[in-house]
């Protein structure tokens, strides 16, 4: 089924993209698509890319000591 671009900026951007790689618009949008399409499938979650720090942080032993409040309050102003 033919995919009919009746906006303007669309037709526009497809034709500037057209002309920097040297393709015919089809094959820009075609393109773009695909290369939207792989971006998408190969993004990681920030929960995924943060694993090794919270693995890392997680690999500390607890060391068994009350937090200071009196110094922690110190550190932010407050008193």
């Amino acid at each position: 089924m033919p995919l009919n671009i009746r906006s303007e900026e669309v037709n526009a951007l497809a034709a500037k993209l057209a002309e920097r790689i040297q393709v015919n618009k089809t094959e820009a949008v075609r393109m773009a698509l695909e290369n939207e399409l792989r971006r998408i499938d190969e993004a990681v979650p920030l929960w995924e890319r943060l694993k090794p720090l919270r693995e890392r942080i997680a690999a500390y032993p607890d060391t068994g000591l009350v937090a200071d409040k009196e110094f922690f309050a110190e550190l932010s102003g407050e008193y």
